[in-house]
């Protein structure tokens, strides 16, 4: 059939069911299990075979179904107390918010990718789930909220195993009339469109709107007959292209995404940039600036005082960087837009980087997005280390620790990953309202009153859950693959209840070391067919498609389950997606990670499963750095970094071994009571994990370190037409137009040895060249093993500086003089990044 237009037609619900369809286009189900149930219970089939979609559902359940269940007093009475839980939660009007921070101003929120629901396959890993379990907080939390991101026609890719385990890609298209969006409208009642030029190409944009409880997401689509056959590709795929094609989806998201606010009357007075794909919405918010009557310098100081960026990457080669002629063929004619020169807009990005054995000079979207805001942060503390450690170079004359990036350590949506079993075990001891206090760590000692039986009983039921999805799936993969009837049948008896369950899943990068168990191959097997006391092991995860050697790991692990000692025992299970998650971290006795320290960002598949009693057994790296106490699971290797990849292999793996033998199935199988027992450990892990790592309280964190103070920042930088950001943006010119003409030189009386509690004089003098003098801060800068302390020296008018410098600890120092200039409203010590040494 030549298809010209296809329309949604729901069914025509029974009054009693009527709002059905109206929850069906609210995520709020995809966080609540009895929601998703009225649903499944409509056609359990068609639930699986649609992804869990309530609308794709509703749309294939017969009239005469939904005539039966309307005649269901059960149904009714669980669709009653749904759609009340459902009302009394949007309607809710004493909010976190609304009680701690009622001056809360609004937030637009721009990222790549999004995972909220399996239904939508706009996600490929941890980063997209990172950034809908955000959402999700923001709605519970009520703050003032707007996410804006990509509506990817074909998703991600479907992960399919051949017969020999290696990873093939499908790439379906979405059916765009039966997913829970609906299309966004101006106020008019007319259909959201917004366009921006690319190159030398107009490229047109349809709007969706998703509603996410209490906030609403915004989704592009340049798959629309206006484009070209090409440009309608910008939204086909989520990294998927080549680099010429990212560059374009970044100005899609960036550009065209503030646009879409505009259109929609959305507000925005804090704009956070969820990774560097997001940087180039800064363009657009300058160039509206410009347009209002700003010179670029002053634009840029009013856009970049309300922005904020979150960095993810630890690796070099995860931060995109662009070369020059690309960048000119898609941004060339930004430069004019912006009333700025190509080289003054280029320098915000630069980083000079190896290519092809040359030092040649790129448009880091890094680099912009740090210049391009007044606040940055990492996902974890040891990432907002190696964070200020990798960009310090921006930073010419500053210690690592005084680079302007902080951190706030990533959580997880405790509601979406939660089982329902779980969630119902923890109402038990928990008050009525803990869903809304996720963060009250106080709260969360009342699970030590939970029994071992309890625990014991809904783990028991959550692994047998575990355990049937798999091998239904397996069986699947099998039956696709042509395989014979004993191994079909093999199915069935795949893993067991009764043996410790191990899960890995995640983003099968190289660095996260996924054969890493088998390493001694010859010990694992003896471990894993203990009679007495058996361990068996799931693993899941996609490989980008280009990463072969992620593939090959993903192939080993195959190989490995398919040998006769292991057969049955080890478990890998294709198209690993939110769905397969919640089933492994909801369903094992134990989470594995083992990334290479210190390149785990944060990871946060870690946290889910402890929310529902699973402890993490991982490297000391990312959030279980911050999160393991010696009580709630158990660290592999020691807190050290390896300059041999080999050495630092070997040393884990033997870890990994040891702890597992000697710890962890002996407390598992034991009979120990107490804190000696495996439900002491299982109390533990949620006692402590649950609100540290709770996606509320990192949302929360977000307000307090961000989002407050940069909204009042931001407001008074553009206040009376921008005129203090004209100040700091002129004095800036001209602060790094003299700095190259100042000099300083320092004297300091330091004695050979000395008392702890002694001073030291330290004196300055400065050539200021035109600099007023009380713009300039001079420091002395004490470096005590690795510890930095910082004493100003006072001016004595003349440009000579002094301070008698106290040495307070024993120990070596080495002390150094420099001086920054400043002035009142920069956002940092650092922000005019310029240090000169005496």
């Amino acid at each position: 059939m030549n298809v010209i237009g296809k329309v949604t037609v729901l069914p025509q619900l029974p009054s009693s069911l009527s709002r059905l369809s109206e929850l069906a286009y609210n995520l709020y189900w995809s966080w609540t299990p009895h929601a998703q149930t009225l649903y499944q219970d409509l056609d359990p089939q068609n639930w699986e075979r649609f992804h869990h979609n309530p609308v794709r559902t509703l749309l294939d359940v017969p009239q005469t179904r939904l005539d039966q269940v309307a005649a269901d007093p059960a149904y009714l009475a669980r669709y009653a107390q749904v759609m009340a839980d459902f009302d009394a939660y949007m309607g809710k009007t004493d909010t976190w918010a609304s009680r701690n921070a009622p001056e809360m101003k609004p937030v637009a929120y721009f990222s790549m990718e999004y995972a909220y629901h399996e239904s939508l396959p706009i996600y490929s890993g941890g980063l997209g789930v990172l950034a809908g379990d955000h959402c999700k907080s923001a709605s519970d939390l009520g703050i003032p909220f707007t996410a804006v991101g990509m509506l990817f026609h074909q998703g991600y890719f479907t992960q399919l195993f051949d017969r020999d385990g290696w990873q093939n890609e499908t790439y379906d298209e979405l059916d765009l009339t039966t997913l829970p969006i609906t299309p966004a409208t101006t106020r008019d009642g007319q259909e959201a469109r917004v366009s921006v030029q690319i190159g030398n190409r107009t490229v047109h944009t349809r709007l969706w709107n998703l509603n996410v409880g209490r906030i609403r997401v915004i989704l592009l689509d340049a798959n629309v007959p206006e484009n070209s056959e090409e440009d309608r590709k910008l939204t086909a795929r989520l990294y998927g292209g080549n680099q010429e094609l990212r560059l374009q989806q970044y100005v899609l998201l960036g550009v065209a995404g503030i646009r879409a606010l505009r259109a929609l009357d959305i507000p925005g007075d804090v704009y956070h940039m969820n990774e560097g794909h997001a940087a180039l919405l800064s363009l657009e918010r300058i160039r509206e600036q410009v347009e209002a009557g700003q010179d670029f310098r002053t634009a840029l100081e009013t856009v970049a005082s309300s922005t904020l960026f979150t960095t993810h990457t630890p690796v070099a080669a995860g931060n995109d960087a662009f070369g020059y002629d690309l960048v000119d063929r898609y941004l060339g004619k930004w430069p004019g837009r912006l009333s700025t020169t190509r080289d003054d807009l280029y320098a915000l990005a630069k980083h000079e980087q190896v290519w092809d054995n040359h030092l040649v000079p790129t448009f880091s979207m890094t680099v912009f997005a740090l210049n391009m805001s007044r606040a940055a942060n990492g996902v974890s503390e040891l990432h907002g280390e190696v964070s200020r450690k990798m960009w310090n170079f921006l930073y010419d004359g500053a210690e690592p620790e005084e680079v302007p990036i902080g951190h706030v350590t990533n959580g997880a949506h405790n509601l979406t990953f939660t089982s329902q079993a779980m969630r119902d075990l923890l109402s038990t001891v928990l008050p009525e309202d803990w869903t809304e206090r996720l963060e009250d760590e106080q709260m969360w000692t009342a699970v030590e009153r939970l029994t071992d039986e309890q625990l014991r009983g809904v783990q028991l039921s959550m692994k047998r859950e575990m355990i049937g999805f798999v091998r239904s799936r397996m069986r699947e993969q099998m039956l696709r693959n042509g395989a014979s009837a004993a191994d079909v049948a093999a199915t069935d008896t795949l893993l067991s209840e009764k043996a410790l369950t191990i899960g890995f899943a995640r983003r099968f990068a190289t660095y996260k070391r996924a054969t890493l168990l088998f390493r001694d191959r010859a010990r694992l097997s003896r471990i894993v067919n203990n009679p007495d006391r058996p361990v068996q092991f799931v693993f899941a995860g996609k490989a980008h498609p280009a990463d072969n050697p992620g593939k090959a790991f993903i192939q080993e692990i195959y190989k490995v389950s398919q040998e006769p000692e292991f057969r049955g025992k080890i478990v890998i299970l294709e198209n690993y997606d939110m769905n397969v998650a919640r089933h492994l971290v909801q369903g094992v006795d134990i989470w594995l990670n083992n990334p290479r320290r210190p390149l785990e960002a944060s990871g946060t598949s870690g946290m889910k499963a402890s929310f529902n009693g699973s402890p993490n057994f991982s490297v000391l790296d990312g959030w279980w750095r911050e999160g393991y106490d010696s009580t709630n699971g158990w660290p592999i290797g020691e807190e050290r970094e390896y300059a041999d990849l080999n050495v630092q292999d070997d040393a884990d793996a033997f870890s990994l071994y040891h702890t597992l033998e000697h710890d962890i199935v002996p407390r598992y199988y034991g009979t120990g009571t107490g804190n000696d027992s495996w439900a002491h450990t299982v109390r533990r892990a949620i006692e402590t994990c649950s609100p540290r790592f709770s996606m509320q309280r990192q949302v929360i964190d977000y307000v307090q370190k961000y989002y407050l103070p940069l909204a009042a920042r931001g407001a008074a930088v553009a206040a009376s037409g921008g005129a203090q950001a004209r100040e700091i943006a002129g004095w800036k010119t001209w602060v790094r137009q003299q700095w190259p003409y100042t000099s300083l030189s320092a004297q300091a009386t330091l004695p050979a040895t000395t008392q702890p509690g002694q001073t030291v004089p330290v004196t300055a003098q400065v050539n200021a060249a035109g600099i007023n003098l009380d713009q300039l801060r001079v420091e002395a800068v004490l470096d005590r093993s690795g510890h930095i302390t910082r004493v100003p020296l006072t001016s004595q008018g003349d440009g000579t500086f002094r301070a008698d410098v106290p040495l307070k600890d024993s120990g070596l120092y080495s002390v150094g003089v420099r001086m920054v200039p400043e002035i009142d409203g920069l956002s940092n010590d650092l922000e005019a990044g310029l240090i000169k040494w005496a």
